[in-house]
C-alpha cells in the first residue's frame, strides 16, 4: 500500500473500525522512523504517548514549547519522559522572531485581534512545527471529532497541506469518556489542571477553566467565536 495523498481514501477504508493502538501499530510497521508524534501533553496526547511507548519507544516525540505554557505542562513533560523512558524533544520559536513580534505588537498581542493571535501562533507554533516535521512522511495527533465544531469532519488519515504529509488521528472516534477511562485504567500521568476544569490546555494566557455545560474547547481563546478556535496546526 502507498502512503500518499491519493491513497488516503484507501487508507481510511483499511483502518475504519480498527482500535487506536492497531492504527498506531500499522503506521509504525509501515513507516518506521519516517513517522513522528507531536504532543501538547493534553489528555488525548498522553494516551497516544502511552500506546507508542508500548509499541516502539524509539518513535520520535516532540512538543512545541511556545514559551508561554503552564508550569504544570512543563512538569508533565518531565514526569512523562521518566515514566515511559522516552525523550520528548521541545521545539521553540526563533528568539529574534518573537522579539520582533512583541516589540511591534505588544506582549499580549493575541487579545487585540484574531489576525494578531494567529500571528503569534504562527511564530510560536507553526514555524517550529515545520522544523519538527523535517524528514518525516507522517505524524500522529490526538485530535477527536467531538472536541469542537472545527473537527467534526476529520478522518483517521488526512493530508496535512501545511506540512505536505499524512496526518494520522488514531483517537478521532473516541469520546471524552473513552479518553479518561483509558487514562485511569492504564495509570497514565496527566496535567493536574484537568482536575480544575481545564479540559483543553494550551498557552497560559490563551486558556481558562470552563464553566459547567460549556464546550470542552470553550476555554481556548475564549474571546473568539467557536469557528475560529484553531491555531493553524490543524485545519
Amino acid at each position: 500500500m502507498q502512503f500518499t495523498k491519493e491513497n488516503i481514501p484507501e487508507l481510511n477504508k483499511e483502518l475504519e473500525g480498527k482500535l487506536a493502538i492497531d492504527i498506531i501499530s500499522f503506521f509504525n510497521t509501515n513507516l518506521g522512523n519516517e513517522i513522528t508524534f507531536g504532543t501538547s501533553l493534553g489528555a488525548e496526547d498522553q494516551v497516544i504517548t502511552e500506546m507508542l511507548a508500548s509499541i516502539n519507544s524509539s518513535v520520535p516525540i516532540f512538543t512545541l514549547d511556545t514559551g508561554r505554557l503552564f508550569p504544570e505542562t512543563y512538569n508533565l513533560i518531565d514526569s512523562t519522559s521518566v515514566k515511559y523512558g522516552i525523550t520528548i524533544k521541545p521545539y521553540s520559536p526563533v528568539n529574534t522572531e518573537v522579539e520582533e513580534m512583541v516589540v511591534e505588537h505588544g506582549m499580549n498581542l493575541f487579545f487585540k485581534s484574531i489576525e494578531l493571535r494567529k500571528t503569534c501562533c504562527q511564530v510560536r507554533k507553526l514555524r517550529p512545527l515545520k522544523r519538527a516535521l523535517i524528514g518525516r512522511r507522517a505524524w500522529f495527533t490526538g485530535l477527536r471529532r467531538s472536541q469542537s465544531v472545527t473537527r467534526v469532519d476529520m478522518q483517521i488519515v488526512e493530508w496535512d497541506d501545511n506540512s505536505n504529509m499524512l496526518k494520522i488521528n488514531p483517537l478521532i472516534n473516541w469520546t471524552e469518556e473513552d479518553v479518561w477511562n483509558y487514562i485511569k485504567k492504564q495509570g497514565i500521568p496527566y496535567n493536574p489542571l484537568h482536575n480544575k476544569n481545564y479540559p483543553s490546555i494550551g498557552c497560559e494566557p490563551c486558556t481558562r477553566a470552563i464553566m459547567p455545560g460549556e464546550d470542552v474547547r470553550a476555554g481556548r481563546w475564549s474571546w473568539e467565536n467557536p469557528d475560529t478556535k484553531e491555531c493553524g496546526l490543524h485545519k
